[in-house]
């Protein structure tokens, strides 16, 4: 399995690009990162378990800390932080992006979800 040479996050265009040593480089968007996380919040225990992530457009990546020599922890700003992005997850998500991100798309339109997030809304406007 490639392992990555370079992992470079950048907060303004809110990607995170990765390098492997087989020459393949990936630049992998916050919010498609964040909806696929690894994480058992969002994939279950078992793959019928996966939760629809939405609302997520505008989310970026606050770091990327290593865990051990075989991935990263990506801490997104709104606060998840629970998913272990291994090397072999990293260049799944790099092969397979159009795939993932054509059905995440689908999903979101067939359940009437949106990538915005919620409004939220104060009382007083509320009252109007």
């Amino acid at each position: 399995m490639p392992v990555p040479v370079e992992i470079r996050a950048s907060k303004a265009e809110r990607t995170l690009t990765v390098t492997f040593d087989d020459g393949a480089r990936f630049v992998l968007p916050a919010e498609y990162l964040r909806v696929e996380s690894p994480s058992a919040e969002v994939q279950g225990h078992a793959p019928d378990q996966k939760v629809l992530v939405w609302g997520r457009r505008h989310v970026g990546i606050l770091k990327v800390e290593p865990v051990g020599n075989y991935a990263v922890r990506i801490v997104f700003d709104d606060l998840h932080d629970t998913g272990i992005y291994s090397w072999d997850y990293l260049y799944r998500l790099g092969r397979e992006y159009e795939t993932r991100w054509t059905r995440y798309l689908e999903e979101l339109a067939a359940r009437g979800l949106s990538r915005e997030p919620r409004k939220v809304v104060k009382a007083k406007d509320a009252e109007r």
